[in-house]
């Protein structure tokens, strides 16, 4: 990625905990690409979106440290890691890697999931700096998932964006699901868009046994396109590892020009 000679510097976050099955296949797979420094919750901080802390420290311990990788465990959010990452655990490295890599998610971030995730909040976070970000996901949320697939596109997802040119990198953010089928059976790697749609809650109503009541949030995602095969949801439906290219700007450039009409005085 660098004209250098020197192996980049690859750092690595999620949302699940610094404990989480996923962060540990990514870690281990990210040190084959270059020197990698892990900075994770230390406990799970999913659907955190892009929230940070304000009203209360933030602790940073380290967790481990081999020739080429450093684990750091930090009480904030995923987004938090990333800014103290950069800030102060990065800082007399030049304060920014050369690639950021967030997850591996326990479930998927597809569709709208990607505004709620924490792992995607990490890797947009990272992409605002102008350094280049992947997320990645599995469609499995349990803690025992089988993350073989996920390695097999991811390292290969990596290795294709370490190859692109520099101009290229600035700011690139993926949103790569992999779905939870046997490796063989998925059929590779589709570059789409993500699926309209949205959440619907269901809250269970409960009272605990000092008579407070409490409401345990669940849900499902209504797809507004099932059959749009452009689509995430349509391509992990399909048996394909989606990728999606992400950006921050939230402008609705559709009604720009025909509100600046309406409301410029």
């Amino acid at each position: 990625m660098k004209a250098s000679d020197r192996r980049p510097l690859i750092f690595v976050t999620n949302d699940d905990g610094v404990q989480a099955a996923g962060i540990a296949a990514l870690m281990r797979l990210a040190t084959e690409f270059g020197d990698v420094v892990v900075v994770a919750p230390n406990e799970s901080y999913s659907g955190m979106s892009h929230s940070i802390t304000m009203q209360r420290p933030l602790f940073v311990s380290a967790v481990s440290a081999e020739p080429g990788l450093e684990v750091y465990s930090c009480t904030g959010t995923p987004v938090d890691c990333v800014k103290i990452g950069f800030d102060e655990i990065l800082a007399d490295r030049g304060g920014v890697p050369d690639l950021v890599l967030s997850g591996i998610n326990h479930g998927s971030n597809a569709n709208v999931s990607v505004v709620y995730s924490g792992t995607m909040g990490a890797a947009t976070e990272a992409a605002m700096y102008g350094i280049p970000s992947i997320g990645f996901s599995l469609t499995d949320h349990s803690p025992a998932a089988d993350f073989t697939a996920s390695v097999h596109y991811a390292r290969e997802i990596i290795d294709r964006v370490l190859r692109m040119p520099a101009e290229r990198l600035a700011g690139l953010c993926l949103n790569v699901n992999v779905p939870d089928i046997p490796p063989a059976e998925i059929k590779g790697i589709r570059v789409c868009r993500q699926t309209r749609g949205n959440w619907r809650e269901d809250f269970v109503h409960r009272t605990d046994p000092q008579n407070r009541d409490y409401y345990w949030m669940s849900g499902r995602f209504y797809n507004f396109e099932p059959e749009a095969e452009d689509t995430d949801e349509w391509g992990l439906r399909n048996g394909y590892a989606t990728v999606v290219p992400v950006q921050m700007d939230l402008t609705d450039y559709s009604r720009l020009a025909s509100l600046g009409e309406l409301l410029d005085r």
